[in-house]
C-alpha cells in the first residue's frame, strides 16, 4: 500500500483522527475516568445577545483544558475575565476535575492568570518572538 500526505481535509477526516486518538487513549485510562469528555463554553453577552467575549474549554478525564479566553477591549479590566474563570472553575470542581490547564503568550495574560492562582509549569522561548507559557491550577 502506498500512502501520501495531504493537507486537504474535511470534517470526516478530522473526526477520524480525533476519535481514533480518543479510543487509543481510552485503553490507558482507568475505568472511572472513561467517557469523561465534555465541552464547556461560556459567553459574555448583553441583554440584546451581543457577544463581548467568552471562554472555550473541554473537560477531559480528570482535568479541564481552557483553549481560549477572550474579553473585548472595551470591557477589559472590568472583572469579566475573572468571572469567566471563576465560573469555569466551579464547573470543573462539580465535574470532579483535579486541575485546570491553559497556555498563554508573554504579550497576553500571564500576570492575570497568576493572580487567579495558576502556576507556570513550562515555557518555550522564541515562540514568534515571545515566550509561550503553560499554566496549571490544582483544584
Amino acid at each position: 500500500m502506498e500512502l501520501y500526505i495531504s493537507n486537504e481535509w474535511n470534517n470526516d477526516d478530522k473526526s477520524y483522527v480525533s476519535s481514533n486518538m480518543f479510543a487509543f487513549n481510552l485503553k490507558h485510562f482507568p475505568d472511572d475516568l472513561k467517557g469523561r469528555y465534555q465541552e464547556v463554553n461560556l459567553f459574555l453577552k448583553n441583554a440584546d445577545g451581543q457577544i463581548f467575549g467568552g471562554l472555550l474549554s473541554e473537560i477531559c478525564w480528570n482535568w479541564m483544558q481552557i483553549e481560549y479566553l477572550f474579553v473585548a477591549d472595551e470591557i477589559r479590566k472590568s472583572g469579566y475575565g475573572k468571572q469567566l474563570l471563576d465560573e469555569a472553575e466551579k464547573i470543573a470542581k462539580a465535574k470532579n476535575c483535579n486541575f485546570i490547564k491553559l497556555d498563554t503568550l508573554s504579550f497576553q495574560a500571564l500576570d492575570f492568570y497568576k493572580k487567579q492562582g495558576f502556576e507556570v509549569f513550562g515555557s518555550i522561548p522564541n515562540a514568534g518572538g515571545y515566550t509561550h507559557y503553560y499554566l496549571k491550577k490544582d483544584l
